[in-house]
């Protein structure tokens, strides 16, 4: 039988950019993970889609899974053979109850491994400008838990801490929180001195509060601070507007919708995420080669006939270039053929095949790829035009103005999809997600497709050029169209209207 392993990692507060490279490695492998509440949704993607999940749920005050039973869930599926991890928030050894979860694996000969996490203690203080140590202020740093054992009673040595004169990081403390301020103050800290609270540090939802030690708890109940919070007490938090970087990035806090297929959403996702924003994925259209395409395959079979092939889209690529594999072809193939593209993003996916374009139009768009490719083609070349089987007819109209030869081949079909569509209907309907992004006319009519009749008043949306603008203008979406039909465009004009609206 299979020996199992059990891996403890800390996800770290979670911005997923700070799982630890190791963690990341040991998740790719996972057989089993068992994972806690607190643990982010864009780490939680990360699990192999094989693996067995099991939410245990735990946080702050509430356990629906006991610990004594994860750690007995941990052990059997350790028993059973499974490599499991056991994904917890921050780090598994700081306040995480990670040891308890070890000495049952320890008595029963099971191999394990500790991957440290980055603890909000840290992370949540320098995503809000506070540095834990700096040399004018401070001298040391502690951490201490705001949350009692199981029938226990909390008991902080406030006066010990107060004579150590270092900057205080209470977790799991906003429960707790008139007791840690009123214990301060009794132990001769100054009222005046400097406290914060950060909450759902290093998410794009993160608010933080700058007060004093007299101060705190009040405002803390005025902005309605919940858990998962972290309080801070110490001159460093008078640095936190200075130092601020995260929560001064240009799309922090804004929500928005991302439309693309899941094979081609990570470009803009991430783009959105560098600069702050939240990107909720929600594709609305997926893309399916069309089986058995004895069109498609005939016309890869005679590409001799052709002078040009003109691609509309990156999928068109993908799918083109896949088949050619499959029938052990490569670049040479395409030795006597001149190729066209449609605009950047397929020009990218050509260039990745290892083949440059030999035309790719200054406005993205059919019309544009038809009318520069006809001023080039020699007398009697032959063109393909390789496109989804739903698609505009402007390339064909103007080669059928212009009397030029060309076979038309469809190789994808685009399917409407609306996975998650109640969450984004609630989204929009409470207003939380004010931008949508639509890449192409598919994704605007996969979109309203598959929310049905929805008040969209409140939502404007970014398209990536006139032409997907226009079906966004066909149902009656607010909306503004990018300079270019790029991606970069696209999220150039988000900020310029997200700057608009916060005026």
């Amino acid at each position: 039988m299979k020996k199992g392993f059990v891996a403890l990692i800390g996800a770290g507060p979670g911005d997923k950019g700070l799982l630890t490279v190791k963690g990341a490695e040991f998740l790719s492998r996972a057989e089993v993970v068992v994972y806690d509440k607190l643990v982010s949704e864009d780490i939680l993607k990360l699990i192999p889609l094989q693996a067995q999940r099991i939410n245990v749920g735990k946080e702050n005050r509430f356990h629906p899974v006991k610990q004594s039973e994860i750690n007995e869930i941990l052990l059997q599926k350790a028993l059973e053979g499974y490599f499991v991890v056991r994904l917890k928030g921050g780090d598994p050894f700081v306040f995480g109850r990670g040891g308890e979860e070890l000495e049952l694996l320890v008595k029963n000969n099971v191999n394990f491994e500790v991957v440290p996490g980055i603890t909000s203690a840290v992370a949540a203080l320098c995503y809000a400008g506070i540095p834990a140590t700096h040399r004018d202020y401070c001298s040391s740093f502690h951490i201490i838990t705001g949350h009692a054992k199981s029938g226990g009673e909390l008991a902080i040595p406030f006066k010990a801490l107060v004579e150590l004169k270092g900057t205080m990081v209470f977790l799991m403390g906003v429960s707790s929180l008139p007791y840690i301020m009123n214990g301060l103050m009794e132990a001769g800290i100054k009222k005046n001195t400097p406290a914060a609270m950060v909450e759902n540090g290093t998410r794009s939802n993160q608010r933080k509060l700058i007060a004093t030690i007299e101060t705190l708890e009040q405002k803390a109940k005025q902005q309605q601070i919940q858990s998962p919070a972290i309080i801070v007490v110490g001159e460093v938090c008078t640095l936190s507007n200075s130092f601020d970087w995260f929560m001064k990035k240009p799309l922090f806090g804004k929500k928005v919708l991302v439309t693309r297929p899941k094979a081609t959403m990570g470009t803009i996702t991430q783009k959105l995420y560098s600069l702050g924003a939240e990107p909720i994925e929600y594709p609305c259209i997926e893309i399916n080669p069309i089986p058995n395409n004895e069109k498609f395959y005939h016309a890869c079979d005679h590409l001799d006939e052709y002078g040009w092939i003109l691609f509309t889209s990156r999928n068109g690529v993908d799918i083109f270039f896949e088949y050619l594999n499959s029938k052990r072809l490569d670049a040479r193939a395409l030795a006597n053929v001149k190729i066209a593209v449609v605009g950047s993003q397929t020009q990218k996916s050509l260039e990745g095949r290892g083949i440059f374009s030999d035309f790719t139009p200054e406005i993205f768009d059919g019309e544009h790829l038809a009318q520069g490719v006809a001023v080039l083609i020699k007398e009697n070349e032959k063109v393909l035009v390789c496109d989804a089987a739903i698609a505009s007819e402007d390339i064909v109209n103007v080669f059928k103005e212009k009397t030029i030869e060309f076979d038309r081949v469809h190789l994808y079909d685009t399917l409407y999809i609306n996975e998650n569509s109640e969450m984004v209907k609630e989204l929009i309907n409470k207003g939380e997600v004010k931008y949508v992004t639509f890449t192409s006319a598919s994704t605007v009519e996969g979109f309203v497709k598959s929310l049905g009749d929805i008040n969209t008043e409140g939502l404007t949306a970014v398209c990536i050029g006139s032409q997907t603008a226009e079906i966004a203008r066909k149902y009656n979406i607010n909306h503004v169209a990018s300079e270019e039909a790029t991606i970069d465009s696209m999220i150039e004009k988000l900020m310029e209207v997200s700057v608009n609206d916060d005026k």
